[in-house]
């Protein structure tokens, strides 16, 4: 028994000097494992422990249990002091840290091409006085149709090829023109009301088609509005958004049910006055869908014809962005090409 006694006294010495030694986690860690572990020091005590006498283990017992309960509490005490210690270190290291100071080689991400250009398009119409509106893309017959002046029979409905969906009457919306009609329904005259969006078509996907893309909508209704409004409106938000104040406008007969008259409108080319690649020798450029809002279609939206009158005009977002900035395949926009992406 006295010689355990020694061993004992010995461990807790040299416990005692170790653990006030160590200077960091790692090394109170090792002091731990060396003393507390399983195979550990204090382990081989116990197991000498049980080879003693019955009157020799109730006199060493309790002291190797005071031992481990002395060494439990002092480890956990220098483990609390050396995190506390780390933590005010790091403390002190970040006080002065710039935030702002830049970093080489910091990848920084940027908005995507869709988002700039609804951005610009928005502030543009913003500006003149309309309200940016949104709507459903998953559509009714009703309002992607019917309401539109497109009735069930309608040679129209062949011209925009439709994802119909498996319940009755549901589908992707072909066109943003839906929202015109939830929208009149709930405002009334005068409104003005852009409406950017996505819309489907069933095509083949080719460098300028593809079966998801993006329109921008807009509808003015009050009272004596005229082809000349549509016209002066077309022709301030073109200059506007390339930036050029001798962008000419042409308009040409077109056909959409929802409008009449109906009126294809072009923009000279922004590029050249002779002819180029963008405008395909021509100097013109065909962009917008538009003309005088048909009275069944204010009807449909709750708005007397007989006291209004408005217009309307749609245009592909891809179709403006590919002339302004020069994008020969549509199908770059949904691409995650980082050459095409960084560029914007």
């Amino acid at each position: 028994m006295p010689m355990l006694r020694d061993q004992i006294t010995s461990a807790e010495q040299k416990f005692s000097e170790e653990i006030s030694a160590a200077a960091s986690l790692d090394a109170i860690e090792k002091v731990r494992i060396a003393f507390l572990g399983r195979k550990g020091l204090l382990g081989e005590l116990m197991a000498q422990l049980k080879q003693l006498e019955a009157d020799e283990k109730r006199v060493l017992g309790p002291v190797l249990q005071k031992f481990k309960a002395v060494a439990q509490a002092a480890y956990e005490a220098k483990k609390t002091e050396l995190q506390e210690g780390a933590l005010r270190g790091t403390r002190e290291r970040l006080k002065d840290f710039d935030v702002t100071a830049y970093r080489y080689q910091t990848f920084t991400g940027g908005l995507h091409i869709y988002t700039e250009i609804i951005e610009e398009l928005t502030r543009i119409f913003i500006s003149m006085g309309y309200e940016v509106a949104d709507g459903p893309e998953v559509e009714s017959d009703y309002y992607n149709f019917e309401a539109l002046n497109i009735p069930a029979d309608h040679p129209a409905r062949d011209m925009q090829d439709t994802f119909w969906l498996k319940q009755q009457g549901m589908l992707l919306r072909t066109h943003t023109s839906p929202v015109q009609i939830r929208y009149m329904e709930t405002h009334k005259p005068p409104l003005a009301v852009v409406v950017p969006g996505r819309v489907y078509r069933h095509e083949q996907t080719d460098a300028t088609h593809d079966f998801v893309f993006t329109q921008l909508e807009g509808l003015l209704v009050g009272k004596d509005i005229s082809v000349g409004n549509l016209l002066a409106t077309a022709r301030a938000f073109l200059r506007a958004i390339f930036g050029k104040n001798d962008i000419g406008i042409r308009a040409r007969p077109g056909y959409f049910p929802f409008v009449e008259p109906a009126i294809e409108i072009d923009m000279s080319c922004p590029f050249c006055t002779t002819g180029c690649s963008v405008c395909k020798r021509t100097c013109w450029i065909e962009l917008l869908g538009s003309g005088l809002v048909h009275p069944n279609v204010l009807k449909a939206g709750g708005i007397d014809p007989t006291k209004y009158t408005g217009f309307a005009f749609g245009m592909g977002i891809e179709r403006l962005a590919m002339v302004k900035y020069g994008i020969n395949d549509i199908r770059l926009f949904h691409s995650s090409k980082l050459a095409f992406l960084q560029q914007f």
